[in-house]
């Protein structure tokens, strides 16, 4: 099945919509259940099963970030307040297998009075299913990957 940037794009704002609204369950929905989310740290490119990333889940590691996540937001203290704008949005052409998408991002955090502002691009390897995409790997290169980053409250 080809998919349309079109239908691509709905799927990411969607996606970030999710995020931004904390809506944690339906965002882990969109997820294969042996899905990878990476976020590498220092440099964009490491092999993440030999060096450090800010995030490496597969499958039940996502699930149980996803649970403390919710766990330590709803109960401690109020989760931060964000809005992320998804642009850029390219398929990479050709290949038999799921959908290589790319697409930059800003994110912006107010939390405990304090803006941050994030930046970065993804890469997503999507699969077309009969209910929609499905997320198989999902890559987050912040632009500030290299610096001393705060504890992540939030998904990214």
């Amino acid at each position: 099945m080809a998919a349309t940037l079109p239908e691509i794009a709905r799927f990411l704002y969607h996606e970030a919509r999710l995020m931004d609204a904390h809506r944690y369950d339906e965002w882990l929905a969109l997820w294969e259940d042996d899905a990878t989310y990476w976020v590498p740290c220092n440099d964009d490119d490491i092999d993440p099963t030999r060096n450090v990333s800010i995030i490496y889940d597969r499958g039940r590691q996502l699930r149980n970030r996803i649970q403390r996540l919710k766990e330590t937001l709803w109960l401690k203290e109020r989760a931060p307040r964000l809005k992320r704008l998804v642009a850029n949005i390219e398929i990479e052409p050709g290949s038999d297998g799921p959908i290589v998408v790319r697409a930059n991002f800003i994110l912006v955090e107010l939390h405990r009075h304090r803006q941050t502002l994030w930046a970065g691009d993804t890469t997503h390897h999507l699969v077309a299913t009969a209910d929609g995409f499905r997320i198989r790997f999902k890559k987050v290169l912040l632009l500030n990957n290299d610096e001393p980053l705060p504890n992540l409250m939030f998904l990214i």
